[in-house]
């Protein structure tokens, strides 16, 4: 073991513009479940906070950027990390070896992980920091998995012992080589000493890059100790290169969101036909029906009835009780304490208030073209059938609208009035004659 409680320093590759995906875009900004590939890296991360294991401690989050640079910095500007430039995109190797101005004399070990392993969990990394900290001996750990069908990624190669000698490329494995199932998930554990190891790679012959998994073979044959830790999960390791890749992370991302929602009391009736993105918070004994959507930046309270074919977008906060139904869209509105829009609706930019009836078909009118504009439905409201709200406006407590009424922008209606027409106009009341 060790001694003292060990820093760690975090080195994230995201430089590569991703050109097996056929795109002129950043691979790390491809999005799954709402959110680019490098945000679930970074959350990851920061969620390791200042204890990472029994005898870790996070010590700065390096992102190395190249393709499209500026776009990559742009989406995480908030995020507080230490942003590196590999000014040419000549491998991994040459990636982390830009790191180290920053990293130079650094005390303790670095964890190098892929932008595009969006699956990686906090309690997965813990386990391999834990792993090279008990290995004193250890120049570096690497994270493996056993796939069935290993196509496409670095195999590990040991000796009749079990000792790491290398990790070699698929297209420059042999057919034995390539039956080996234990595969290189891009993830290592190295000591400071690597960037003395890296001066030694050379680039390769077929397209100049310099391999970050060559220096595990020049650790092997300077007879360095090298560990390796199994994952046996093996999804948390695959990887980002192609579309059909991407699809596949996406799937799994998508039942781990609903997986997590469903433990915290969440009732997912359909959870097979249910798209949920990252960042939606659900209370407990809400029920959501299937074909549903619900996008990132979301927020549903407790016993709250969602869809059948509802989509509720960004902004979107509905308080408990509340129920949005068949085929209506709700965008950055509030929907207060039992309120429901159970029919046919968009409701775009509103503020509604508690036991409100949003009837079938009502719209709020909220770009001008130029703007958009908040409708605000105040307490006991109810609106009728077809009701076209242009917005700016306000219908006060308890007010009404009849059906098919439109209501033109700024023509708020007071409290208790019910208003009915083209244009909407308050309804005359008729005196009974006795």
């Amino acid at each position: 073991m060790r001694q003292g409680l060990i820093k760690v320093s975090t080195v994230i590759l995201a430089a590569g513009k991703g050109t097996r995906m056929l795109s002129g875009y950043p691979k790390v900004l491809y999005e799954i479940c709402g959110k680019p590939l490098l945000y679930y890296t970074l959350e990851i991360l920061k969620s390791l906070d200042n204890t990472i294991c029994e005898s870790g401690k996070l010590n700065g989050i390096y992102v190395v950027v190249g393709y499209e640079a500026d776009k990559v910095k742009n989406t995480f500007r908030n995020d507080n990390v230490y942003w590196v430039t590999q000014e040419k995109q000549i491998g991994s190797g040459n990636a982390l070896t830009v790191t180290q101005s920053l990293l130079k004399g650094v005390d303790g070990i670095i964890l190098v992980v892929c932008g595009d392993t969006p699956l990686l969990t906090a309690e997965t990394l813990k386990k391999l920091i834990q792993v090279h900290i008990d290995s004193p001996k250890a120049a570096a750990t690497i994270l493996t998995c056993q796939l069935d069908n290993p196509a496409g990624y670095g195999r590990i190669l040991k000796d009749k012992r079990g000792r790491v000698k290398g990790i070699i490329e698929e297209r420059e494995a042999n057919e034995t080589q390539k039956r080996i199932k234990e595969i290189n998930t891009g993830t290592y554990i190295f000591n400071p000493s690597i960037f003395k190891t890296l001066e030694k790679i050379k680039p390769h012959s077929r397209n100049g890059e310099y391999y970050l998994t060559d220096a595990i073979e020049i650790l092997a044959k300077e007879g360095e100790h090298i560990k390796t830790h199994l994952e046996e999960n093996a999804s948390e390791c695959l990887g980002v290169n192609t579309y059909s890749e991407l699809t596949v992370v996406s799937k799994l991302m998508r039942q781990r969101i609903i997986n997590e929602l469903i433990q915290k009391g969440v009732i997912i009736v359909s959870p097979e036909n249910i798209y949920i993105e990252e960042g939606v918070v659900v209370g407990k004994e809400t029920v959501i029906y299937p074909f549903s959507v619900i996008r990132s930046n979301v927020k549903i309270g407790e016993r709250c009835r969602i869809g059948p074919f509802s989509h509720l977008r960004g902004g979107t906060i509905l308080e408990d009780g509340a129920e949005v139904g068949n085929f209506t869209e709700v965008k950055k509105t509030r929907l207060g304490i039992n309120s429901k829009a159970k029919h046919l609706s968009y409701l775009g930019d509103a503020l509604i208030g508690n036991d409100v009836n949003i009837g079938a078909g009502t719209i709020t009118a909220n770009f001008d073209g130029v703007r958009k504009e908040q409708t605000i439905i105040e307490d006991g409201a109810s609106t009728g059938s077809g009701t076209i709200l242009i917005a700016p406006l306000k219908m006060g407590k308890n007010t009404k609208t009849g059906a098919g009424a439109v209501v033109p922008k700024g023509e708020n209606i007071p409290d208790g009035v019910t208003v009915v027409g083209i244009p909407a106009k308050p309804l005359k009341s008729k005196i009974r004659k006795l």
